[in-house]
């Protein structure tokens, strides 16, 4: 019976991260054909079926960390309760990422909002290891990942940006000056 009721723990977990990944993929999937299909995008943007793979195995590694916190570090009660506290603050900014660049299409606030997440995310994955070195590990690609997405965000939103050079500035014949 205990083995079946840790499986329980170890499940719902892993699906809690899960659930926001896939609310934000129906948003996502909406605004693939239209709005983010019609951007600008740097040459080492990865294709859009990489990236559900990815989110799922991501949020996979997330949800079994933060059960080796909790479990290692006492729950709420214990020493895991910050590392607890910042995993659930960058569980937050990162479902709160989607809306903001695929349902509001706010490029530069998601650029912003991005580097947020992933600090939080480095600063989660240093709590966790200081409780269990298995957890800390398994942040490392989420990391590196976040690290990514964040120049990809900023490349994106710079790649997208009307100039904000005048007409004067950009006919001026620079002979003439």
């Amino acid at each position: 019976m205990e083995n079946k009721s840790e499986l329980v723990k170890i499940a719902g977990a892993v699906l809690l991260p899960q659930l926001g990944g896939f609310v934000n993929g129906k948003l996502t999937r909406n605004e693939i054909t239209g709005w983010y299909n019609q951007l600008t995008f740097p040459s080492f943007r990865p294709p859009n079926w990489l990236f559900g793979p990815v989110w799922v195995s991501l949020y996979t590694g997330m949800g079994y960390a933060s059960y080796l916190v909790w479990k290692t570090g006492g729950g709420f009660s214990g020493p895991a309760r910050f590392p607890l506290m910042l995993y659930g603050t960058q569980l937050a900014l990162n479902w709160a990422w989607t809306p903001i660049f695929f349902g509001m299409h706010q490029l530069k606030w998601s650029a912003v909002e991005i580097v947020a997440l992933t600090s939080s995310v480095a600063a989660t994955g240093i709590a966790f290891y200081n409780i269990n070195k298995l957890a800390g590990y398994l942040f490392i690609p989420y990391f590196a990942w976040c690290a990514f997405a964040s120049v990809l965000n900023y490349s994106i939103y710079k790649l997208n940006t009307p100039s904000t050079a005048t007409i004067e500035e950009v006919t001026d014949d620079p002979k003439q000056k």
